[in-house]
């Protein structure tokens, strides 16, 4: 709306005269004049030519409607305050260009002063009240110094405003740049990273960027410097010396910079200093188009001291990361290593590769006589001796405690060359030591899934040679794996079975040969699946033992008998005695005994109607602890029968020495009453308990025949389907009733 140029400006008399125009290099304040009145434009312009407000020249913005307005501002910012008409080409024009600016342009630093020739139009209370403007002003009132007043105050007003936001978004960025190098690898892209962040924070370009990093120089006391990441019109200087950068004004920062371990700041760049705990120190050239801000230097300090530690960090991770994927004492790949490596070959697709696992036979021995400090001097040795027979077209790496994992070309790998690189002894600390190995080895054809299912498959192979054919190789087949995965599977359901209460007990009957008199049980354990399928005990029982399960299972085993016995003792059914199977896991267990004690206690059952089944396998696998325990439960009053006896090959002259009542002959020795060779190994074992004075049963006695000839041999007792089938408890009731 037009008013006279008189009403616009008073005059006044002013002291201060007009400053020098600014200089092409400073920032200016962008002033946006929207106003329908060219008059008004021009005026103001007049009135504010060669002003400067905190020390930048005034930069203004012409536009003389809402629409032209719109536009212009659509490729605009930075704008600092806006000098905005209420009535251009509709009364409302000013006031729905506030709504424009703040709500879609979302412009909530810029300062808007309204100023009008019609208050009418647009009450000052309403305008406060209902829009998002900082300032009000009647044309009429606004003198130059006025004006001048008004500007200062919003411009003040605005850069306030964008510091503290500048601040917040600095920090913001310092704590995202932070987390950024922590997942960075090496000091390249470290610095690289640097470079990105600090033209992020100061709001200039990554352009004429330098980052160099200290190297000791031997020839004279003055370290050489080494630029390791550049970016823009330093994009040349990549790994070049400082002293080769050919610009003394850069070269002369640098040096000064990373020998004085300080910042340094100028009109037009800056070097930043940056170094951690025991780093070789870090710095920074950076080409500035303006002068910074004190918001700038304050966030510059606290991201350099922020970067010394990402240097720490750094050093830390690398250190970690040697750590995590080489082995510490012998400085080969470890496990994660040879992982990532089988991964490559896999996804490469290599043809003819062989990955080969080789154990030193009884390390643990070699630990234990000859010392930890000899087993790594061993060790040492394997591992020079694999480097220099195998060279670098076969990867070598240390997978566990003294097994080595071997990568490469199947005619590389051959099992016989292996073997040979332990034909000779390995020399150290002035002995000769000879090795034995087992090897386990597996071909990456066929391989799609990730590199660890290659390692433990070839893991299966090595336990089966360790296991079957010491000193020699085994190379996995489907088939292995196929077997290991059903054992697998087979325990799982196990533990399932067991936790889910699906395992119970079965009792067959054992009788006196002579007189047919029921003299005692023989608790035994049964599975059923879901679907009715019954499991058998020889299936599941190595099972348990190997998984540790069999703990929990023999304990449950051994109290669910004692409370049957009871109360068949109470409902006077029960015969002399329980006998109950103990696995060598269960006699191990430094608490067995008393396990044994309290089961007894809690049921109630007196100890000599309870008898321990022990396989010969327990009683040779450690001898004194053996003979020790099984004292102590003979003086408890527990019958000790050794069951499955002829089987285990036992040292006679120690079996003479234990307090055993009662040896049982295996169902293998009975099942040879059919053959044409006869009972001859039952009539040995009868004959050898009658000589010790011990009692001998039988099991799988399923005949008359088997009956009479035990019982003609001078076998005691017996059991078998043919005397009595496993019954469950209610079953067992019921045949035991009939008996009387």
């Amino acid at each position: 709306m037009a008013i006279d140029d008189d009403d616009l400006f008073i005059e006044e008399d002013l002291d201060e005269s007009p400053l020098s125009a600014p200089s092409h290099r400073q920032r200016s304040w962008k002033i946006a004049i929207v106003d329908d009145d060219d008059d008004v434009h021009k005026t103001t312009c007049f009135a504010l030519q060669y002003t400067q407000i905190l020390n930048r020249p005034l930069e203004f913005i012409h536009t003389y409607s809402k629409e032209e307005t719109r536009r212009v501002f659509a490729t605009e910012s930075d704008i600092a305050v806006v000098l905005l008409d209420v009535v251009m080409e509709t009364e409302h024009a000013g006031l729905e260009l506030v709504s424009y600016i703040r709500d879609e342009l979302r412009w909530h630093d810029t300062r808007i002063i309204l100023r009008t020739g019609q208050p009418g139009y647009a009450p000052e209370e309403d305008a406060i009240r209902d829009y998002d403007i900082n300032d009000y002003k009647t044309k009429n009132e606004l003198t130059r110094k006025k004006l001048l007043t008004s500007l200062t105050a919003a411009i003040r007003s605005y850069d306030q405003i964008r510091t503290i936001d500048a601040s917040r978004r600095g920090l913001h960025q310092i704590i995202m740049s932070s987390a950024s190098f922590t997942v960075e690898h090496g000091i390249d892209a470290f610095a690289a990273g640097v470079i990105t962040q600090i033209a992020a924070l100061c709001g200039v370009p990554p352009e004429g960027l330098l980052c160099a990093q200290g190297e000791p120089f031997e020839s004279n006391h003055r370290q050489q410097f080494n630029v390791i990441a550049s970016a823009g019109q330093y994009s040349r200087l990549m790994n070049c010396a400082i002293d080769d950068i050919g610009d003394k004004k850069i070269e002369d920062a640098l040096h000064y910079v990373l020998t004085n371990r300080e910042s340094l700041f100028s009109e037009h760049h800056m070097t930043l200093y940056f170094s951690g705990r025991g780093n070789r120190p870090l710095a920074a050239y950076i080409d500035l188009p303006y002068a910074l801000s004190e918001i700038n230097h304050h966030l510059l300090e606290v991201f350099c001291s922020n970067i010394g530690v990402c240097l720490d960090n750094l050093s830390l991770v690398n250190q970690l990361k040697n750590h995590a994927y080489r082995d510490q004492l012998l400085m080969l790949p470890n496990r994660l290593t040879f992982i990532d490596h089988i991964n490559e070959l896999i996804k490469n697709k290599v043809p003819q590769q062989m990955l080969a696992l080789i154990d030193i036979d009884d390390f643990a021995e070699i630990n234990d006589v000859l010392g930890h400090h000899y087993g790594d001097l061993l060790l040492q040795a394997v591992a020079d001796r694999l480097r220099t027979d195998l060279g670098d077209e076969i990867f070598l790496a240390r997978i566990s405690g003294d097994v080595f994992g071997l990568l490469g070309h199947q005619s590389q790998l051959l099992p016989e060359k292996i073997k040979q690189l332990f034909s000779s002894p390995f020399i150290f600390d002035d002995t000769a030591h000879a090795v034995s190995t087992s090897t386990g080895m597996v071909e990456l054809a066929g391989y799609e899934t990730d590199g660890a299912e290659a390692l433990k498959d070839a893991s299966i192979a090595l336990k089966r040679s360790k296991i079957y054919q010491r000193g020699s190789y085994t190379l996995f087949t489907r088939k292995m794996g196929l077997e290991i995965r059903e054992r697998a599977t087979l325990m799982q359901h196990l533990h399932e079975a067991f936790d889910a209460e699906r395992l119970f007990l079965m009792y067959q009957p054992q009788i006196d040969l002579s007189t047919k008199r029921f003299i005692g049980l023989e608790a035994l354990i049964r599975w059923r699946t879901d679907d009715g399928q019954m499991i058998p005990p020889n299936d599941f029982i190595p099972l348990a033992e190997y998984s540790g399960l069999i703990i929990s299972l023999g304990a449950w085993v051994l109290r669910t008998a004692c409370f049957l016995m009871v109360r068949l003792q109470q409902a006077g059914l029960a015969p002399e005695r329980m006998a109950v199977n103990v696995s060598v896991v269960q006699f191990r267990q430094d608490d067995f005994v008393e396990n044994v004690r309290k089961a007894l206690a809690d049921s109630g059952l007196r100890p000599d109607s309870l008898e321990l089944e022990i396989t010969e396998s327990v009683t040779m696998a450690s001898a004194s602890m053996f003979e020790s325990r099984l004292h102590d439960l003979k003086k408890m009053g527990i019958h000790i029968a050794i069951d499955d006896f002829g089987t285990g090959f036992s040292s006679l002259s120690y079996l003479d020495k234990l307090p055993v009542d009662r040896l049982k002959i295996d169902r293998a020795f009975v099942q040879q009453i059919d053959t044409p060779t006869g009972p001859r190994i039952a009539e040995l074992i009868t004959q050898l308990g009658k000589k010790l004075g011990l009692k001998v049963i039988a099991e799988g006695i399923e005949t008359q025949t088997h009956w009479d000839i035990l019982k003609a041999m001078g076998c005691n007792e017996g059991q078998g389907f043919f005397l009595g089938k496993p019954m469950s408890e209610d079953v067992l009731l019921e045949w035991v009733k009939a008996r009387i």
